[in-house]
Parts: C-alpha cells; structure tokens; sequence
C-alpha cells in the first residue's frame, strides 16, 4: 500500500470514531505508556498537543503536568522548536496547532523521551506522518526514547519507508505495545 493509500485509509477510519470511542483509546494507550519503565523513569518528556483526529493528550497532561517536565513542538520554517508546556502560555500556530509560546527553547538532546504522533506505524517501528518531516528532522538528531502513539487501526504489518525515516522505538495502541529496540531511559548513556 502508497503511503498516500495509508494516510486516505486512516482518516476514514478515524473520522468514524464516536467521542466516547475517542476517549477510551486515548485512556487506554496512556495508560500503558504510564507502565512503560521509559516513562517512569524519565524526567523530560516532549508530548505533543493533540488534533482532532490524533488521541488526546488533554488529560494525560493535566494528570502529569505537575510531576514531569513537559515539552511540547512549535513549527518555526521547516523545524521544530521545543518548549517548555505550560497550558497558559499556548496559541494557535502552523497547522492550527496550540504551540507553546515564548523563547525558552531547550535542546532537543536534553529530552530524556519523545512521545510521538502519527498517521501509521508499522510493527517495524517505521513511522508515517503527515507528509512535512517536521519530525523526522527533530527525531534524526536526538538520543531520547521514541515512542509512537495511535489507534490500533493505525498499526499495520509494514509501510513504505525511506533513508531518512526514522523509527519508533516502541509502538503503543489501546491493545498493547510492540518494542522494537530497547526503551530504557538510560540508553543514551548506554547503559
């Protein structure tokens, strides 16, 4: 299947799911990214602030904003800048997006996890996004723990990949999480 054929597909299905289907996904896959020792352990984390179609991060926000340090995206040309969150310092931005104001950048290397959106993923830990790169140019230059989130349906046995795509180190949906490459917060220092 065209990448193209993916992202049609997954925006079919995800414009058919109920509210309340919404929600319980977005429970159930941040709920498992709670167990994961990457989470537990990691003390700088990038989320990013959900779109109507992607699982909310809303309230996986509120419930641990005040015990991690959260970063969230903000478009700046073709790249991204990461800040600090902070839910009374967010405006709309490129793509209709709330991004995190001001000129507190920190480097993405300081990021000791990355909880990733996308279109599809692939049991592989390939990822397909919305076409821009915008991630996979942030991605190809930071040591972190990648870890993509999504719907079951966005989970498929393979995708198209290319050179620079980069892959997730672990894949969570509502019915469970596919590790493909070792997601201790310590990897970095390789340990």
């Amino acid at each position: 299947m065209e990448k193209e054929d993916i992202r049609r597909k997954v925006k079919n299905l995800r414009s058919m799911l109920l509210d309340a289907e919404k929600e319980k996904a977005a429970e159930a896959v941040f709920s498992k990214l709670e167990e994961t020792a990457a989470f537990l352990l990691a003390d700088h984390i990038m989320m990013y602030h959900s779109l109507e179609d992607e699982l909310s991060t809303i309230k996986f926000l509120a419930k641990w904003k005040n015990k991690k340090h959260f970063y969230l995206p903000r478009v700046n040309g073709v790249n991204l800048e990461i800040l600090p969150y902070d839910e009374t310092r967010l405006e709309l931005g490129a793509f209709h997006i709330e991004e995190p104001q001001g000129d507190n950048m920190i480097d993405p290397e300081d990021l000791d996890l990355i909880v990733v959106p996308g279109v599809a993923y692939d049991r592989k830990g390939n990822r397909l996004g919305r076409g821009k790169g915008f991630y996979d140019r942030l991605l190809a230059n930071v040591q972190a723990t990648k870890i993509g989130v999504g719907y079951e349906f966005q989970l498929f046995d393979e995708i198209p990949s290319e050179p620079h795509d980069i892959r997730m180190d672990a894949v969570i949906t509502q019915t469970g999480c596919i590790i493909i490459h070792d997601i201790s917060p310590h990897k970095k220092q390789g340990i």
